[in-house]
């Protein structure tokens, strides 16, 4: 009998749960408005209220493999406390994992979002025929997560693949984690808007400027367009997005050689924008790259086809994601399917 985990993406703004089979198969997904400003227990009952509805709803067909749950922010592993999450204001030091197995009565399993988000690229996205992956996440902010053998790298403390606070520019702009010029306020959704309000202030009579006018949610998004349609500022904005990904996937490439580097997220459906950049960065940067780019022409750096003949039979790749904003799901419905394996 085919079983199913149920996965749940707990976002500041959404919350999803889906049922994936073993073979990753989505049987069913419920998508709920996240309301923090209603308090913490009233998220996680709307959250096990909703889970409970769906796996009473196959628990005849396709019995309970178990729960798995992305987060964004800091967790401490060990006792399923959420340290500290932007994205959850008043969450800080919560029981999030207790909370949820006292109202369920099961195991769950609790992990960093955007680690859920590469397990899932790496099982059924971008990087499902690789055991080593690198996962960048564009989104409000910068995530990132590694799998090592098939199954997440956290790191002494549970915190490693923070690539968001790598710093590409070291007298730049401030940010929340207290040191300036992170990526994550260079290649962010927030920081797209924040460069191109910074550009609109030094020329009020730009498209990006009539643009911000005329669109009161003016966003990433609504500079991407501009950016597609030609105009210069936009184009601007998403080549500095790109430079300052290729800074730290240049290191990334050069520290861990890995076969495949993924970036995702809501940003990178501006991938045709910022994309170039990356590769222009990697070429000046990393002779690992070099040495592994893929024999495209928009890859290999100028005059290294010998340099790349001579390298190893692996080439490095830099990806876009393929799940979207679904990787999370698939990922946090992974988790138990893992965890029985070991068991």
């Amino acid at each position: 009998m085919n079983r199913i985990s149920i996965g749940v993406d707990l976002g500041g703004t959404n919350l999803r749960i889906a049922a994936v089979d073993e073979q990753g198969a989505l049987v069913e997904k419920i998508t709920l408005g996240t309301k923090v400003s209603l308090g913490r227990d009233h998220v996680i009952d709307e959250m096990c209220d909703a889970i409970q509805r769906v796996s009473e709803k196959y628990k005849d067909s396709a019995p309970l493999l178990g729960i798995g749950i992305g987060v964004p922010g800091i967790i401490d592993m060990q006792t399923g406390l959420l340290r500290e999450s932007p994205n959850l204001p008043g969450w800080a030091e919560y029981p999030v994992r207790a909370e949820i197995e006292r109202r369920l009565k099961t195991i769950v399993i609790l992990e960093n979002d955007a680690n859920v988000a590469a397990l899932g690229e790496k099982w059924l996205g971008a990087a499902k025929d690789y055991s080593d992956m690198a996962m960048l996440t564009l989104g409000t902010g910068v995530g990132g997560g590694l799998v090592m053998g098939g199954a997440i790298w956290r790191g002494a403390n549970g915190m490693a693949g923070e690539f968001g606070h790598t710093t590409v520019e070291p007298d730049g702009q401030p940010c929340g984690c207290g040191n300036r010029g992170c990526l994550e306020q260079y290649a962010s959704a927030t920081a797209v808007v924040r460069m191109a309000r910074e550009a609109i202030a030094n020329n009020a009579g730009t498209a990006l400027a009539r643009a911000a006018h005329a669109d009161p949610e003016f966003s990433a998004k609504s500079i991407y367009n501009l950016a597609i349609q030609g105009d210069e500022d936009a184009r601007r904005i998403f080549r500095q997005v790109g430079r300052c990904l290729g800074i730290v996937l240049s290191t990334l490439v050069n520290s861990l050689n890995l076969p495949i580097y993924v970036i995702g997220g809501g940003v990178s459906s501006a991938w045709e924008a910022f994309s170039p950049a990356i590769f222009e960065e990697l070429r000046q940067r990393s002779l690992v790259y070099a040495a592994t780019a893929p024999p495209d022409a928009s890859a290999i750096p100028q005059g290294a086809s010998a340099v790349v003949k001579a390298g190893p039979g692996h080439k490095t790749i830099i990806t876009r994601a393929l799940l979207g904003s679904d990787a999370g799901l698939y990922g946090a419905a992974r988790l138990p399917m893992i965890a029985e394996v070991k068991r």
